[in-house]
């Protein structure tokens, strides 16, 4: 972790509510979070304890319906979703559960598209780099039905990385995998977000793949319940 003393993200009083009335769900009920340069956070907890709504919160793919919340010196509750996909770019990188590669496209292709949408000229060379430093040298011509899943996630994390994103987001990155193949990724995720200096957020509820985090955060119904050093939780 760097020694910078502002934090990357920081939360106050976040809160997400869906429907109106009667039917009106809340999924978080004010979270306040502070996450470090170059931190590595685990959010723990159960199906529908609110990690993966945060997730998309502090990675700009969702709008809070309340409270404050800063990313990487943007204001993200004061944008809309035009401007939220214009502070991700370049700053976060996103992999989750399902990989979402786009299927008529080879992995090299993959990586190298959102390069050139954010007017890179370097993209190709850039995405190639990405996927050899992910062991996948010898299948930039491949398409992803082409692929296994795990050489999937692994494309995806080669397009999350490839724009060199000051922070990397993971929504169960290893859901989809059998356990060699999930292990295998974690590592990768670990290793390249570190070789990056990236602060590398991750959504799971495996409590071992969350240990391997400097910080755990748990969360139930909706709200933080504890927030420790990893190995220190219960």
């Amino acid at each position: 972790m760097t020694s910078s003393s502002l934090p990357v993200i920081a939360a106050s009083a976040l809160t997400l509510s869906l429907g109106s009335g009667e039917a009106r769900v809340e999924i978080l009920r004010g979270i306040d979070l502070a996450v470090m340069p170059g931190e590595t956070l685990a959010l723990l907890g159960a199906s529908g304890s609110g990690k993966s709504s945060l997730l998309a919160i502090l990675s700009g793919l969702e709008r809070a319906s309340g409270g404050k919340l800063t990313v990487a010196g943007a204001d993200f509750t004061a944008l809309d979703e035009d401007g939220l996909a214009a502070a991700r770019r370049g700053r976060i990188g996103i992999v989750l559960q399902a990989f979402h590669l786009l299927p008529t496209m080879t992995a090299l292709e993959n990586v190298a598209t959102p390069l050139e949408l954010a007017g890179m000229a370097d993209a190709m060379a850039r995405a190639e780099a990405e996927l050899v430093a992910v062991g996948l040298g010898h299948r930039l011509h491949h398409y992803p039905a082409q692929l296994s899943g795990g050489e999937q996630q692994r494309v995806a994390i080669a397009r999350a990385l490839a724009p060199k994103p000051a922070i990397l987001f993971a929504d169960e990155p290893t859901g989809n995998l059998d356990h060699a193949t999930g292990e295998a990724v974690a590592d990768l995720l670990f290793a390249r977000a570190g070789e990056a200096g990236a602060t590398f957020i991750m959504v799971t509820h495996d409590e071992a793949l969350a240990a391997r985090c400097e910080r755990i955060v748990r969360l139930a119904d909706g709200q933080i319940v504890a927030d420790s050093v990893a190995g220190a939780s219960a």
